[in-house]
């Protein structure tokens, strides 16, 4: 491909996409309690960087922040920012759906506001993303823009920023949305391959892509819609599909999350089945920063992953403190360069 992009929405603040929605809700719950309107804090339920967003921005705004997080089903790296930023953490006993339940149920009872993109204020926060792209192509729309997808939101919010930008007259026409599922998590793929016939919720099974390992994500109708109305495509990708694509963009620079791996798999399916052109301009969003998700990086390059082949693992080789066998390992990784090249 000739104009290939990937835009890095995990270069931010706490290091996700959701800094962009969290900003906008917290300065919203910051605005009410000083009209002395009754919020004693904000929560959310979390897979990770919802948490890490919402509790660095109330932090920074003196607001409490409530997290429920399903025990044992996040990155240490992302469990350990809200509890850094004062966050009071909940460790349930269940998956995000379950979680998203109880906080459902809670915020009903008490007075907290409900941070999760279930609250419209976020998506108006996330459509930016879409709006900078459009400003970063000096107002001309990419072809394709391909989302990873858990509970659904940020698909309709990258929907929402073009269309108010084509709306606006900023743009001619919008891009068509690619919506990309972790296989172990893929009901909106099972939806879209049914024809959008009756939603199935499902209980999702364990995925390095943990930020979107959701079985009944709230913003399905909301999603659904998007897609239709820009004749979008979903996609899917199997754990070794989505860790060796996250593997290959490593090799480049990059330094990215297992979403985007699952991103990256549905361009490669839809460049080789030609629904995507060599020549049309595609932006892959990638929605973490990669330090996140070290582990997974240390398992796959250590070939530490059952029933994976990890093809494009890079491990160090160890080596005895000499010289001379130090430069026949050099010679031998020197010559094998050379070859390549």
């Amino acid at each position: 491909m000739n104009d290939l992009w990937v835009k890095h929405c995990g270069i931010s603040h706490t290091g996700s996409f959701k800094d962009l929605g969290m900003t906008v809700l917290v300065s919203q719950v910051n605005r009410l309690r000083k009209m002395n309107r009754p919020v004693v804090g904000v929560g959310c339920a979390s897979t990770g960087d919802t948490s890490a967003a919402l509790s660095a921005y109330c932090a920074a705004a003196g607001i409490p922040s409530i997290v429920f997080l399903p025990a044992n089903k996040i990155s240490m790296a992302q469990l350990v920012q809200p509890i850094a930023n004062g966050a009071f953490v909940l460790s349930i006993d269940t998956d995000f759906d379950g979680c998203m339940k109880l906080i459902r149920e809670v915020t009903s009872e008490l007075p907290i506001y409900l941070a999760n993109s279930l609250n419209s204020l976020r998506l108006e926060g996330q459509k930016t993303a879409a709006i900078e792209i459009l400003q970063q192509f000096d107002w001309q729309a990419p072809e394709w823009v391909i989302v990873p997808g858990g509970n659904l939101g940020n698909i309709y919010a990258f929907y929402k920023g073009f269309k108010m930008c084509q709306e606006l007259g900023l743009v001619d026409r919008i891009p068509r949305l690619v919506c990309a599922q972790a296989a172990n998590a893929n009901p909106l793929y099972l939806h879209y391959k049914s024809g959008w016939k009756d939603f199935k919720a499902m209980t999702a099974s364990t995925t390095f892509a943990s930020a979107i390992q959701i079985g009944d994500p709230v913003s399905i109708d909301r999603a659904v819609y998007a897609l239709q109305q820009c004749d979008g495509i979903v996609e899917e990708a199997t754990e070794e599909e989505l860790m060796d694509a996250m593997a290959q963009a490593d090799s480049t620079g990059m330094f990215i999350c297992p979403h985007t791996g699952v991103a990256l798999t549905a361009l490669f399916k839809l460049r080789k089945q030609g629904v995507i052109a060599p020549t049309d301009r595609t932006v892959v969003v990638s929605t973490a920063h990669g330090l996140k998700f070290t582990q997974s990086k240390v398992d796959y390059h250590s070939k530490a992953i059952p029933d994976m082949a990890c093809r494009f693992s890079n491990p160090p080789v160890e080596v005895k403190a000499d010289f001379g066998a130090v430069m026949d390992v050099l010679k031998s990784y020197l010559g094998s360069q050379k070859l390549r090249s």
